[in-house]
């Protein structure tokens, strides 16, 4: 190893410390551990880390945002929505005039509305449809759009399922 990749070693490792402490969590890092240990410097971070590295939950905190993982996740919920509704557009489009069907009641899901509330989220787009889909050059950016504005508006789903502007964000 030169002796620039050593320095180059030597300073990343001092310098990961400090963005580790930055973030609200001790030296073990975000997840399960950083609960249950809190950011206390010392032994409790060896036991944060091994919580962390037996259960193996650290990943799935670090991607979703939970566990002590911070706010925003690698995927945030509206980014889900803008992929899972880009990725299945057209069946979509056909559900949501049908006011049923699998990739509706995902859709449902990616609002976070409760399993109760999936039928009247159906009806709603169904009766909506026309201005959800607005026009054939429609597209699914659009669409989340004009679905939040009018979940929004909505009497009951609007307080039921989690709507987060993401056409916005």
């Amino acid at each position: 190893m030169g002796r620039y990749s050593r320095i180059a070693v030597a300073a990343s490792l001092f310098l990961l410390p400090v963005s580790v402490f930055a973030a609200g969590y001790g030296a073990a890092g975000c997840g399960l551990g950083s609960e249950l240990m809190g950011p206390k410097p010392g032994a409790s971070q060896v036991f944060a880390s091994t919580t962390n590295s037996t259960f193996g939950n650290q990943t799935f905190g670090i991607t979703s945002g939970t566990s002590n993982c911070g706010d925003h996740g690698l995927i945030s919920m509206n980014k889900e929505r803008e992929v899972f509704a880009q990725e299945n557009y057209t069946s979509l489009v056909k559900e949501m005039a049908q006011g049923k069907g699998e990739n509706l009641s995902t859709l449902a899901n990616l609002y976070q509305c409760p399993a109760a509330s999936h039928q009247e989220f159906g009806a709603m787009v169904q009766a909506k449809f026309d201005s959800l889909v607005a026009s054939d050059q429609a597209n699914s950016t659009e669409l989340l759009s004009q679905l939040e504005n009018q979940l929004t508006r909505h009497p009951t789903l609007a307080k039921s399922c989690d709507i987060k502007l993401s056409a916005l964000n």
